[in-house]
């Protein structure tokens, strides 16, 4: 073979091979392909979120005292009513009979007690007229025994007949209350939030521990407040006068400022062992609008704490992962636990770093420790997180970075 020709062939061989080489380089690089972001720092807005409904700060349940028939009802839902505004009456005939039968039986009582104090005082006349006979010998002993004995019995006759006067008069008023109670008057400036009887229904009052019929409520609706249900993991965090965003239903597309003016010290009763167990929370909405209704479904985002220029990481960044506990640190050697981390982009490896996390915010964590700043975080896929180990190599997703899903600058 000429020797042009072995050079042209060696040439084209190496040729060849540079191409192979740079084709397969180019081709993939080592690893999983990850996304990444600077780990910088953040203001963070911690906040707890829940479900509740609107109801008035100030309300009253109105319900009967006494059984009877609606014979007047002067109110309807919606209407505005003043403190001491007639609203409904029960049928009062039999309050009004029995009301008039306890003023006589009074009045005949306090005949008695004063026909007594008058027999007392004659009584006591004699007995002071044969008292002193008795000291000048003009009557024996025995009829001053017998002046003695009818004083004390006047004085028992007099004591009894006031008693029985008084108890006289304390059913009659008694028997007034009870007239009373078949007219029903607001107890507040409000409105009619519900009617639950009609004219001609009976009333029906509570019995022992079970609350009597709702007839009518109102409410003051110019003081507004979401009752809200907040779960165990979170109540710890909610404070009275924190800040609240509340959102109504009934009113898409607006946000409402709020603040806390009350927080459960008891949970909500469940009505099922399934239930979560929750607290209620009262949000008072510093700005209603006027028309309002009492029941309107509502969410409140319930600010707890705020941190400026915070370190932060992403939420999806952060990793469990279990490691063996060691011999002496007071556990069984052995036993698993949990560490909290997050991955890091080393030299073209994945580098599990432990952290310690602190405020959570919308979408992103507090770290109080295992980080400085500026490192290059491991933010995803979730499933590549999931499964990566510490060392595994990685590289960028250049196509995830090119979507604007990349690395970002601190």
């Amino acid at each position: 073979m000429k020797r042009k020709q072995k050079f042209a062939l060696v040439g084209g061989g190496v040729a060849v091979l540079v191409l192979f080489s740079v084709a397969m380089a180019s081709r993939g690089e080592k690893g999983q392909a990850v996304q990444v972001a600077k780990v910088d720092r953040q203001d963070l807005q911690a906040k707890v979120s829940a479900n509740g409904k609107i109801q008035a700060v100030t309300k009253a349940d109105i319900s009967a005292n006494l059984v009877g028939q609606v014979t007047r009802l002067a109110v309807r839902e919606g209407d505005s009513v003043k403190k001491g505004q007639f609203l409904m009456e029960i049928d009062p005939r039999n309050a009004r009979a029995n009301s008039e039968a306890m003023e006589a039986n009074m009045r005949a009582a306090q005949s008695d007690y004063a026909s007594a104090r008058a027999t007392l005082a004659q009584v006591r006349s004699d007995f002071e007229r044969s008292q002193a006979n008795h000291k000048a010998g003009i009557i024996s002993a025995a009829e001053f025994e017998k002046a003695r004995t009818a004083l004390e019995t006047a004085k028992a006759s007099e004591e009894s007949s006031r008693r029985r006067a008084e108890q006289a008069q304390a059913t009659r008023n008694q028997s007034k209350v009870g007239l009373a109670y078949t007219t029903i008057t607001s107890p507040i400036d409000g409105v009619v939030t519900a009617r639950r009887i009609e004219l001609g229904e009976t009333a029906v009052p509570g019995i022992q521990n079970q609350a009597g019929t709702v007839l009518l409520t109102i409410s003051d609706m110019s003081r507004i407040e979401a009752e809200m249900e907040v779960d165990e993991a979170s109540i710890p965090n909610v404070k009275v006068d924190q800040e609240a965003q509340v959102r109504i239903d009934a009113y898409p597309n607006q946000l409402f400022q709020g603040i806390v003016t009350e927080v459960g010290g008891s949970p909500i009763l469940k009505l099922s062992q399934n239930e979560a167990t929750k607290f209620k929370v009262k949000v008072r909405i510093k700005n209603p609008p006027l028309t309002i209704k009492p029941g309107l479904s509502a969410q409140a985002d319930i600010f707890t704490g705020r941190r400026e220029k915070a370190l932060a990481v992403p939420f999806q960044a952060i990793v469990m992962r279990d490691i063996k506990r060691k011999p002496g640190d007071g556990t069984a050697p052995g036993a698993p636990k949990e560490e909290e981390g997050v991955y890091l982009m080393d030299n073209g490896k994945a580098k599990f770093a432990p952290v310690k996390t602190g405020m959570i915010g919308d979408l992103s964590v507090e770290v109080l420790g295992g980080l400085n700043g500026g490192e290059s975080l491991i933010t995803g896929p979730n499933r590549i997180l999931r499964e990566l180990k510490d060392g595994d190599p990685v590289h960028v997703d250049k196509k995830a970075k090119k979507d604007g899903k990349g690395e970002k600058k601190g």
